[in-house]
């Protein structure tokens, strides 16, 4: 007799809806089931024949880590496109790709952790490269689209499961793990959250990645927001993931709490599902929440709660429905009844055709024409070109990047598009060699003939923890010394290359190897210094700190023991040299140059029609993840470059190819572009806008600042107060944002703008005057005529990419709901239209109007504050100088204490005291003095506590009267309230009486 089949638990059943299944499942693990499945890592549960699943997938322009794959320009090259569609055709493709990569390789994870949706407010920002624009709207618009490709067009299982990073203001990686973002409630709801919301809502979105700083005092891994915002936008269950070792920093750098069971039950009340910590070893994460559990601290409906969240990712990835996943196999293959969706054997698409080409048209739309007198376009059969730069015949990659299957430099593309024969090339790199204080010269082995692996292309999980080559030989000195390719990329930072274009690098066991294809990696190992000492130079490795020692089995880092002093007395100096000569201390080395690479620039431009000369930045070095930047300007070495190529021929074309922005002289420069490193196809689409194949219509998504002076402080996110980004910066910057020239011209008429019940009707015409076809991005902003508070001077309300041929004119109607015109309005605590008159101006960039009008709306009248019945947060305020926010309790709520060393001031403007307040009170914690004054009166009251608090977090009520018994009232009436705060002092309330 055959045994019965046993019934198919309910938590299989396609049929079911998502929740009861989910219900099902949780009811059958363990609770030591569910608390593993909390790290990243989720183990295997075999008993039930549920698979292990991780959390995180980088695949910000494509999938990276994990080999080869598809690489597309970089986020904020793809916010310079301002083309929704394209980029939504990029995210399709990406998590086509990693389906693709999936099935032949089980690591490559579905959860991908893209796109950052940070807004570049900081163009020093080291991750600027990750996120798409200083506006809002314009990032919200990208990422939304991004992710719709990510996640696919089935309307029950995703292809991917797309995690938007990271939460909440963060633009520093200067000491990113312990400062703090002081951000007042209009910057919070205007600018940071509304680039998240709006993603969300759009309904692509499968959870955030909080980030490693603090906002307003309280580390974003416990940040209220992710209940009190994130989780209202969306019925969706959304999983929130730690960034990687987020939850140990709580308590080892951030000193948050005390321990770690604290910090883990907070991050999960708060709302993280999903802890990135400890690598792969699940273990020390999975002990710290069993310890919570056991004091108290968690329960198990809280954790009940986190895996529910991933649960409900993993069933929209269709992990427990192999049949009814339309992209698992590469089709549907579900019964019937089972949702379908369009596709099929493409659902695992890898390197394609079609996705070349996507990469190749996605860098040629990120190209941004910057200035043009006439040079451009060249013409390919009549011109002689030079390129020139230390990126002329470089393909770049990131942090983020794949592993390169197909490779585009400029100098290769203008080879194809130019031919050989017309193209000369000068890379502009000293050509040095390093003599020893002995007389000898660093040598490079040769290295043997097997081809060898580009770094990263076996694929890794933590990129991080891949190795240095050990394989090869040490270089040596003796007397035939090899001749280097010295680049100076700014600060003093210095690569050093061999003449086979290995990179010097040293692996793990100290030694000096050539043995990189580029510079990468967590810890870069291949940047040095060049340290004046003595007669000579000390030859610092940056990666180790440890300046290079030459010792008779080769050249190698010295140990700290034996590391230079830092003083460059002359007796230290010989004993240096002493040491050297013996091989127990660090080498001091003659700098011999055999080329100046200026003078090899110089020649080669002078031979040539029109100079192209391409410089930019190493995404690995002086800017990047861990690493911001300390000036706008181009490096030094790359400016003498600039000025050569100038000097030498007139018709020079500056192509700037970086993940930030430069402050770049262009007075006397004809044409000057900017792309990001444009991944795989960045050579052949600089080649063909420069030989005007294609007209860029690239705009740029972030202000271009003319000098370091404009710049507010790296940790200043006050938008509003300190005038940052196009919305608020009242200089005249180097190039504003939205900029970008086209090879066409383009008319703009009759601009209409109509109030309807639920919004804005806006229409107009756009007309390609020009004789080439061309995209032109047409731009529309918004301005409060007459606001009662600090609004944009212009805000990007809608945006269209479209390509017109010579003479063709397209209409072109938005449809602006009435919360485009909105702001938060902190006197009530939430958005409100205000009635008056608004400009709406159309044009193509921030500063390039075509075409205004004005209309009138009704909006909602101000209320004055009620501050008998409701009192004043705190943080609250209008306007505050001297002041910082800080977190009211561990869990929620803000307050405000004034900057060490300073007197704050808080304004509250329009408050309504009725027929006048008799006293006034406080909660305060800490030792100073708060005082209140009303208008430009004198001091009412002055409040102080009479004994310090026994920690931040006690707050005591202080009460003051405003009047006599029997006096008259003086408040009476509207009145603009003036805190001012003197010592260790926090603020978090006023409250009056009558």
């Amino acid at each position: 007799m055959t045994a019965p089949t046993p019934p198919t638990p309910p938590f299989r059943d396609p049929h079911l809806p998502f929740a009861k299944r989910i219900d099902d499942l949780l009811s059958r693990l363990t609770l030591e089931e569910r608390t593993g499945a909390l790290h990243q890592f989720t183990p295997a549960v075999e008993r039930l024949g549920i698979a292990a699943f991780r959390t995180g997938q980088e695949a910000l322009h494509g999938v990276a880590w994990m080999g080869p794959a598809t690489v597309f320009p970089q986020a904020v090259g793809l916010g310079a496109t301002w083309n929704p569609e394209l980029v939504r055709r990029v995210g399709e493709a990406v998590s086509r790709e990693t389906r693709a990569m999936r099935a032949r390789d089980e690591r490559v994870g579905l959860n991908v952790w893209a796109p950052t949706v940070n807004l570049l407010r900081h163009p020093l920002w080291g991750r600027n490269e990750e996120g798409y624009s200083e506006d809002p709207r314009l990032t919200s618009a990208i990422a939304t689209a991004y992710t719709r490709g990510l996640r696919g067009d089935h309307p029950v299982y995703w292809r991917t499961a797309p995690v938007l990073k990271h939460w909440l203001a963060h633009n520093n990686e200067t000491a990113r793990d312990t400062t703090s973002g002081s951000v007042r409630p209009r910057v919070l709801h205007e600018y940071d959250l509304r680039a998240f919301r709006d993603a969300v809502e759009a309904g692509a979105v499968a959870g955030v990645m909080p980030a490693y700083n603090l906002v307003n005092g309280r580390p974003n891994h416990v940040s209220p927001y992710l209940r009190e915002q994130l989780r209202t936008w969306t019925e969706e269950e959304l999983l929130v993931c730690s960034d990687a070792g987020a939850p140990s920093n709580l308590v080892d750098s951030e000193h948050y709490f005390d321990t770690h069971e604290e910090a883990v039950a907070a991050s999960l009340r708060a709302g993280v599902d999903s802890f990135t910590d400890h690598g792969t070893d699940s273990s020390v994460i999975v002990g710290r929440l069993e310890g919570a559990l056991r004091q108290g601290l968690l329960t198990e409906a809280e954790i009940d709660g986190a895996v529910r969240r991933q649960l409900s990712v993993r069933f929209r990835l269709g992990e427990f429905d192999p049949g009814a996943d339309p992209y698992g196999g590469g089709g549907n293959t579900g019964g019937a009844g089972a949702p379908r969706a369009e596709g099929g054997a493409d659902e695992h698409a890898f390197d394609t055709p079609e996705h070349r080409a996507l990469a190749q048209e996605a860098a040629e739309q990120a190209v941004v024409l910057l200035k043009n007198d006439g040079l451009l376009p060249l013409a390919p059969a009549h011109t002689r070109v030079a390129v020139v730069g230390l990126l002329a015949d470089e393909c770049k990659l990131d942090w983020y990047s794949g592993t390169l299957i197909h490779r585009s430099t400029p100098l290769e593309g203008l080879y194809e598009r130019f031919g050989a024969e017309r193209v000369e090339f000068a890379e502009g790199v000293d050509r040095v060699l390093l003599k020893t204080s002995a007389g000898a010269f660093l040598h490079v082995p040769p290295a043997p003939d097997t081809p060898e692996a580009a770094r990263g292309a076996e694929g890794a999980l933590d990129p991080a923890l891949l190795a240095g080559r050990t394989d090869l030989a040490p270089l040596t000195a003796g007397p035939e010394g090899t001749e280097l390719a010295l680049a100076d990329w700014g600060e003093g930072v210095l690569t050093l290359r061999a003449p086979d274009g290995r990179y010097l690098s040293v692996a793990e066991d100290g030694y000096l190897r050539a043995s990189a294809d580029q510079p990468g990696g967590w810890v870069v190992q291949e940047t040095f210094r060049l340290e004046p000492h003595g007669g000579g130079h000390l030859l610092r490795h940056m990666g180790t700190g440890l300046p290079v020692q030459v010792a008779a089995d080769g050249v190698k880092v010295a140990p700290e023991s034996a590391a230079a002093p830092e003083s460059t007395a002359a007796g230290q100096d010989a004993a240096a040299g002493q040491d050297a000569a013996a091989g127990a201390g660090p080498e001091v080395f003659e700098l011999i140059v055999t080329e100046h690479g200026e003078e090899a620039v110089a020649r080669a431009a002078a031979r040539a029609d029109a100079v192209v000369v391409v410089a930019g930045n190493d995404p690995h070095i002086n800017g990047r993840e861990t690493e911001d930047r300390t000036t706008l300007r181009l490096p030094a070495q790359q400016e003498l470059l600039l000025r050569s190529a100038r000097a030498a021929n007139p018709n020079t074309v500056l192509a700037l190819v970086s993940a930030y922005p430069y402050a770049v002289d262009p007075t006397d420069l004809p044409a000057m572009l900017w792309t990001a490193h444009g991944g795989q196809a960045a050579g052949t689409a600089l080649a063909r806008v420069l030989a005007g194949d294609v007209s860029p219509a690239g705009r740029l998504p972030q202000t271009w600042y003319a000098d370091d002076a404009d710049l507010p402080g790296l940790l200043d996110y006050d938008v509003i107060g300190s005038r940052q980004t196009y919305l608020y910066f009242g200089g005249t910057p180097l190039f504003p944002f939205g900029h970008g020239l086209s090879y066409a011209a383009f008319a703009y008429g009759g601009l209409t703008a109509q109030s309807e019940e639920q919004g804005v009707h806006v229409s107009f015409t756009v007309t390609n005057t020009g004789a080439v076809t061309a995209d032109e991005v047409v731009q529309l902003y918004t301005r409060a005529v007459d606001p009662s508070v600090p609004r944009p001077l212009r805000e990007l309300v809608a945006h269209r990419r479209l390509s017109l041929a010579p003479g063709e004119t397209a209409g072109i109607t938005f449809e602006l709901p009435l919360s485009a015109f909105a702001f938060w309005d902190v006197a009530v605590g939430r958005w409100r239209v205000e009635p008056g008159r608004y400009e709406l101006l159309a044009g193509a960039s921030s500063a390039d109007v075509r075409q205004r009008t004005t209309l009138t709306l009704d909006g909602e009248p101000a209320v004055p504050r009620a501050v008998l019945e409701h009192g004043l947060d705190a943080a609250g305020f209008d306007e505050q100088s001297g002041t910082e926010i800080v977190d009211r309790t561990k869990e929620s709520g803000d307050a405000v204490t004034p900057v060490v060393g300073q007197e704050g001031e808080l304004v509250f403007r329009r408050c309504n005291f009725g027929n006048g307040a008799r006293e006034v009170t406080v909660e305060v914690s800490g030792e100073g003095t708060v005082e209140l004054s009303l208008d430009d009166g004198p001091v009412l009251a002055g409040l102080s506590p009479s004994a310090p608090a026994s920690g931040p977090y006690e707050y005591v009520a202080l009460g003051a009267p405003l009047a006599s018994p029997g006096a008259p009232v003086a408040t009476a009436g509207v009145h603009e309230v003036r805190l001012r705060l003197r010592g260790a002092l926090r603020l978090a309330r006023v409250g009056f009486s009558a």
